[in-house]
């Protein structure tokens, strides 16, 4: 299967047509049972990408975050291929009119993703990766940042999902450089990729956050897996802490620092 352009133009299609109309009338959202956030432009984003996709792969199963848990982890439970989408990646940000959402997509197969697209809507950018075939932005080749010891490293790290005593530790100075928090799981993946930043540290995400993300990783040279550097694929559930560092030796290092107390606080 290539049909790359062709999902490339369906995500951008959404992102102009759905996404940015919808941030620039500022959409207000509600709250889900888990208590995230969704709006009328996650849904109508995920029906529109699920239509096209269908339409173009008709052989190829769906998951989507709007779904239910029941049909997700009946999706997932099935196996085989399925494409798997995050129809609007931050929408806290997208609520309050801070411009920093994507839309992500990945194609899995056997438990482990093939194919990767995550477009930016605000600054029309795709990043996308094929298994084995690297990582690309917008047709350029992409690279992850170059080795830089932990106190040199920049990296995203989401204190909301850490338990106390680990957000403490990684408060502490002298770990890294500074810390960025995108409110975008989907971004911080593609900009890991393209070199922007050294490392993320996230407490839990659920598989539409992380398997287009880790294989664009993958693919332009970073590590990637949970607190304990365990591999993310084939997944044992819908979700995972996640570590994913530009070099080998900052996984082993936060790894390290992250098992000096309790992972998480879910």
């Amino acid at each position: 299967m290539d049909h790359d352009r062709t999902i490339i133009g369906i995500l951008r299609s959404a992102g102009q047509q759905i996404i940015r109309p919808a941030l620039a009338s500022h959409t207000q959202g509600g709250i889900k049972g888990d208590g995230s956030v969704v709006t009328e432009a996650d849904l109508a984003c995920q029906q529109y990408v699920a239509q096209a996709l269908a339409a173009l792969t008709p052989d190829i199963a769906f998951l989507g975050e709007e779904m239910s848990l029941r049909a997700q982890t009946g999706c997932i439970a099935k196996g085989g291929r399925y494409w798997c989408l995050d129809p609007l990646d931050g929408t806290s940000n997208f609520v309050a009119g801070f411009p920093m959402c994507a839309i992500s997509l990945a194609l899995i197969e056997d438990g482990y993703p093939v194919a990767a697209y995550i477009h930016d809507p605000i600054r029309d950018e795709t990043f996308t990766a094929r298994r084995g075939q690297g990582a690309r932005c917008n047709d350029e080749h992409l690279r992850c940042a170059p080795p830089v010891p932990p106190s040199e490293a920049i990296g995203f790290i989401d204190f909301k999902r850490l338990s106390p005593v680990v957000a403490g530790i990684l408060l502490e100075q002298g770990h890294y450089r500074s810390q960025r928090n995108l409110g975008s799981c989907a971004l911080e993946w593609a900009w890991l990729a393209a070199g922007r930043a050294h490392f993320i540290i996230h407490g839990g995400e659920k598989l539409w956050d992380f398997a287009a993300g880790a294989l664009l990783a993958q693919e332009s040279g970073c590590v990637s897996g949970d607190f304990d550097a365990r591999s993310l694929f084939p997944y044992q559930d819908i979700s995972s802490s996640i570590l994913a560092c530009c070099t080998p030796a900052l996984q082993q290092y936060f790894s390290a620092l992250l098992n000096r107390g309790p992972q998480s606080s879910n």
